[in-house]
């Protein structure tokens, strides 16, 4: 396939994942019954904000044409490579976008998938093989990645150091453990709360683009905050959610701290930039610009949401170009 050719077929993807769609996609919905079974963190309404995000900043042919612009290369490689990707499986279809380089590139992918997200990719890999039967050449699926020319990985920090180990030679990307903050000035509206709320709630919070800490000025008015995080309050009827939210509240509460509540969400004056699930940490700053500049420092940040960064309720919604821990994932292949 040429490279306008696999546009194409992206771009039927597209169409066949938008969720606002449903007409005739029983098989879909099927499939997305099935992955929700198989993990419960995979809620109906977020694979459907899932597709609907990959079908809309990802699968959008005019953005696939203006960003493979940037790269002369992609699609025909001197060489053919085979590229093992190793992705994670915390949100639903996270290593899409990985694939998806891979799959433009003009390199084979193989294709180790988490035990926790695998439905979906597989559907979406049979379904392009359905349409287009010599997409199957292109990748595969396999349990274990040995004897690639390449390899992208994602995971833990401690995965992180068996990839390294197991990797050092090839070429590859590693990527490790990272979050998300938001700046706040006080001055926010009601719509940029409400936005922010999206950004720290949806997946759970599981995602590394998820907000897990904000930082506010002194004397910061949280209840406005506070009530926009109540939109979310369905999300205590999660069992697995509320099981976390349970035992962090029990937490604070044997240790005498103070917390805030939204009724589904804590909020906890911490320095770390992660939080547990269902806990959203929080700090105060006195000088935002030196505040910006060390969160712009720190590999573990992955997006700063705020004014001067990225907009509030975006955090879930990367471009082609968002690329994980800002290495340029296609650069990487069209440079193998």
């Amino acid at each position: 396939m040429d490279i306008s050719q696999k546009i194409a077929a992206l771009v039927r993807l597209g169409q066949y994942l938008d969720p606002a769609d449903k007409a005739g996609k029983d098989e879909l919905e099927a499939v997305k019954q099935r992955a929700f079974e198989q993990n419960g963190w995979f809620t109906p309404e977020f694979i459907d904000l899932a597709l609907a995000n990959i079908s809309r900043y990802y699968l959008d042919g005019n953005a696939l044409r203006t960003w493979l612009d940037q790269y002369p290369n992609a699609g025909s490689p001197a060489t053919v490579k085979e590229v093992g990707i190793v992705a994670a499986g915390n949100i639903p279809l996270v290593g899409f976008h990985d694939w998806l380089c891979g799959f433009l590139s003009g390199h084979k992918v193989r294709l180790k998938l988490s035990g926790k997200d695998e439905v979906l990719m597989k559907h979406i890999l049979a379904k392009l093989a359905e349409w287009y039967p010599e997409t199957a050449a292109l990748t595969s699926v396999e349990e274990m990645l040995k004897n690639c020319d390449a390899y992208i990985a994602t995971g833990s920090n401690n995965s992180a150091r068996y990839f390294h180990y197991y990797f050092a030679k090839y070429p590859h990307i590693i990527r490790k453990n990272r979050t998300s903050t938001a700046v706040l000035t006080g001055t926010e509206t009601e719509e940029e709360l409400e936005a922010l709320a999206a950004d720290v709630m949806v997946y759970f919070g599981l995602g590394c683009r998820n907000v897990t800490k904000v930082y506010v000025p002194e004397n910061y008015n949280f209840e406005p905050l506070l009530q926009a995080l109540r939109k979310y309050e369905h999300l205590i009827d999660h069992n697995k959610y509320k099981n976390n939210y349970d035992y962090n509240l029990a937490l604070l509460l044997l240790n005498n701290n103070y917390y805030m509540s939204s009724g589904s969400l804590l909020m906890q004056e911490n320095p770390s930039l992660f939080s547990p699930l269902s806990v959203l940490h929080y700090e105060f700053y006195t000088d935002i610009l030196a505040l910006h500049a060390e969160l712009r420092a720190n590999d573990e940040v992955q997006c700063i949401v705020g004014r001067g960064g990225v907009a509030f309720g975006a955090a879930q919604q990367p471009s082609l170009s968002d690329y994980a821990d800002g290495v340029d994932t296609m650069a990487f292949l069209t440079g193998l």
